[in-house]
């Protein structure tokens, strides 16, 4: 991150309700003196129609962030940022900056903005998403401009299972599927989708093993919302060694 950056500041973090990692993994990462402000938007399942009505939430959790002088807001979830095709992620953006009156990331965007920053064209996709999301998060990713290698969900819905899930689960999901013969060539990058998805810790092991970038969704949003912010982080990985 820039060396110039403030050493204090705060960030607003809209999440759905049930997530439970988003903010833990955010701490982690963060020094003492940059504080974590939360906002939730209803949500149980993962899935399309609950991510949908989920979103109509959004701009809400902002405005409110707005009164505690964030310096910017991060919605931090995945699916719910791309749900709608291209466009929406910036579409969403922009409204979320406009109800909090500070710069905004949204998920999506970031994790697209995060694989640019690494010159990444071909990329492996892990989730803990069912069938359809991962369809949508294919076209939205392909729409952007990237080769989805292959992209592997859980099958998971309700969202309080998917945060039961460990770095040791992203792991291994991770290794399994970049290890099936069926998946052929090298890919630039891998990205661990789900910002409920405990797999921030496994960034550093993983690249170790791959010798390639290894993004999360967490991840990416973070270093993401601190560059808009202009504070500092010290995430894992090589992302964080590059400027937003």
């Amino acid at each position: 991150m820039d060396p110039d950056a403030d050493a204090s500041g705060r960030l607003g973090l809209v999440v759905p309700s049930s997530n439970t990692t988003a903010e833990p993994e955010f701490r982690h990462a963060l020094p003492d003196d940059i504080t974590v402000h939360g906002a939730r938007m209803a949500l149980e399942s993962v899935t399309v129609d609950a991510l949908d009505a989920m979103s109509d939430d959004a701009a809400r959790a902002a405005e409110l962030l707005g009164h505690a002088d964030v310096d910017a807001v991060a919605y931090a979830c995945t699916t719910g940022s791309l749900l709608h095709g291209p466009g929406f992620d910036a579409e969403l953006e922009t409204r979320l900056q406009e109800a909090a009156g500070v710069p905004a990331v949204a998920t999506a965007r970031s994790v697209v903005r995060a694989l640019e920053a690494l010159d990444a064209d071909r990329i492996a996709v892990l989730t803990p998403y069912t069938a359809d999301l991962d369809a949508k998060e294919r076209a939205f990713l392909e729409a952007a401009g990237f080769e989805v290698a292959t992209i592997e969900g859980r099958g998971i819905e309700a969202n309080t299972e998917i945060g039961a899930l460990t770095p040791a689960d992203a792991t291994r999901q991770v290794e399994t599927s970049l290890g099936d013969a069926a998946i052929g060539d090298d890919v630039d990058a891998v990205f661990v989708s789900c910002t409920n998805y405990r797999s921030l810790a496994a960034v550093s092991g993983l690249e170790a093993t791959l010798e390639v970038p290894v993004i999360t969704s967490n991840g990416a949003t973070l270093w993401d919302v601190c560059g808009v912010a202009g504070v500092d982080c010290d995430g894992p990985g090589v992302l964080f060694n590059r400027e937003p």
